[in-house]
């Protein structure tokens, strides 16, 4: 489906299935993600986007192969999965400990690293993401909405993932804050991270896509290469706001 790759898949999932209870909501997906590479889901909300990330990150019931770095995660559970080298920003926010200060906060997300590489990823976070260096000691939930967002990412981060799996992170933010997440994508990618992002705002999907598929109804029914986001911008704004 998603346009075959030549180097190695980092995640894989072929005949993807994911159910709601009993309800059959995404319908046989395939996805190939490279290492240092972005692959953006669009689609309108109800799409299927969701359900596919959550279910490739073990939170929904999914039937179909599923491989991370070569190895199955077929039926390993979200910790499990987290522990191979996934990591998932859900779409909701709130994906912070709001009482809880900046420090403290990246302090939870780098709590299952090696204790002799904390100090290490930490600087590598803050360097990622400069204004949670300058509120460290700030209270996570007095920071911006895009700041909160960059907090769960880094947090995220923490485990030092192959794959950063992001649910909509543009989703009510201010368009500047789109520039600092797109520099963090940069340097993930030049780091070997592999990201599978969910999206409706196009121009921000187009600013940081490598490939690009659209979900419709639980199916995949468009996918190309970054430049056709913009050569058909049009006709995925049409699935974008069906």
């Amino acid at each position: 489906m998603t346009g075959q790759v030549s180097s190695p898949s980092v995640l894989a999932a072929k005949g993807l299935h994911a159910f709601h209870g009993r309800i059959e909501v995404v319908f046989g997906v395939d996805v190939a993600l490279s290492a240092g590479e972005i692959l953006v889901v669009l689609g309108a909300n109800g799409a299927g986007k969701s359900s596919l990330l959550t279910a490739i990150a073990g939170g929904v019931r999914s039937e179909g192969g599923l491989d991370l770095a070569g190895n199955s995660i077929v039926g390993l559970s979200a910790q499990q999965r987290a522990a191979k080298g996934l990591a998932f920003v859900p779409e909701r926010r709130g994906n912070i400990f709001a009482p809880m200060s900046v420090s403290e906060n990246l302090d939870i997300g780098l709590r299952l690293s090696p204790r002799s590489r904390r100090s290490f990823i930490r600087k590598e976070l803050l360097g990622l993401f400069p204004i949670l260096r300058e509120r460290e000691h700030a209270q996570a939930g007095a920071l911006s909405g895009g700041e909160q967002q960059m907090l769960a990412i880094a947090m995220a981060l923490g485990r030092e993932p192959s794959v950063l799996i992001l649910d909509e992170p543009s989703q009510g933010l201010a368009p500047i804050i789109f520039d600092h997440l797109q520099r963090a994508f940069d340097i993930l990618k030049s780091r070997g991270i592999a990201l599978l992002v969910a999206e409706q705002n196009l121009p921000f999907a187009a600013q940081i896509a490598d490939r690009y598929f659209v979900m419709s109804h639980g199916v995949v029914a468009a996918e190309g290469e970054k430049a056709d986001l913009s050569d058909h911008a049009d006709m995925l704004d049409a699935y974008i706001s069906e």
